[in-house]
């Protein structure tokens, strides 16, 4: 967003699974897991500055013997997750002296969310609550609770989160779809990627024909969005998901 292309990332080969946007170019080397980062092949880079998450505290001093390190974490306790993500995006612009690139990054976010929301709301589409959820399996979801990075995408658009429920750290709660039972007149928006053979067993599932959500045909799908990033997240969730309810509901995933 900011017009830097980094020198290493951690999990590499997560990225065009979970996040995708913006793209990685492939030359960009891989420096381990997210959880447990190789300092080797982080210094063999010789970065001029390192980003890492606040829950690799403990690595902090070895990180800042490499290289200057800014910790970030858009999840904390009481934190509002989309409200840090947009300071600490002004705070790297800061670092990196891109400043003028990091204040242009959230007014195009601002405008791209008011111009999606006039969208649905000339199209009649702001009614109706939305449970945007990842499929663990058959039976149960990750759904993003209000206090997860997603909710901003929702009320950008001018939508209602149909999971009221606080989430836990990470602003997502772990439910059975049970919990959509009596939840009519919503919308439920699956996000990728879902598992190997999950559309065949729902459909062959009397209890997934069963509820609501899935008998007034309003499923959704969009492709894969990472709900603990920065304020990217919020703005591809939010086109996508303006995409997904013109083109109109299904009964099932894909």
């Amino acid at each position: 967003m900011l017009g830097v292309v980094p020198v290493g990332i951690a999990d590499k080969s997560g990225y065009p699974v979970w996040v995708q946007e913006p793209e990685l170019p492939d030359y960009v080397p891989n420096v381990g897991m997210r959880s447990a980062p190789s300092l080797e092949a982080i210094a063999e880079l010789q970065p001029d500055l390192i980003v890492t998450s606040g829950q690799l505290a403990p690595a902090w001093e070895q990180l800042r013997d490499i290289a200057p390190t800014y910790v970030i974490s858009v999840y904390d306790q009481g934190a509002q997750p989309f409200a840090r993500a947009r300071d600490m995006l002004l705070a790297l612009g800061g670092i990196l002296d891109r400043q003028e690139q990091a204040r242009q990054a959230l007014a195009d976010l601002d405008q791209e969310l008011a111009e999606n929301r006039a969208r649905l709301e000339a199209a009649g589409l702001t009614g109706k609550p939305v449970a945007l959820v990842n499929f663990m399996d058959a039976r149960h979801v990750r759904v993003n609770a209000p206090n997860g990075q997603l909710q901003a995408a929702l009320e950008g658009l001018g939508l209602d989160n149909a999971w009221t429920e606080p989430g836990n750290f990470w602003g997502f709660s772990m439910v059975g779809l049970e919990a959509f039972g009596d939840l009519a007149g919503i919308r439920l928006v699956a996000i990728s990627p879902v598992a190997p053979g999950l559309a065949a067993q729902l459909e062959q599932s009397p209890f997934w024909r069963y509820l609501p959500v899935v008998s007034s045909g309003e499923i959704y799908q969009v492709e894969p969005v990472w709900a603990y990033g920065g304020v990217h997240s919020v703005k591809r969730m939010a086109r996508l998901l303006t995409e997904a309810l013109l083109a109109g509901g299904q009964s099932n995933v894909r």
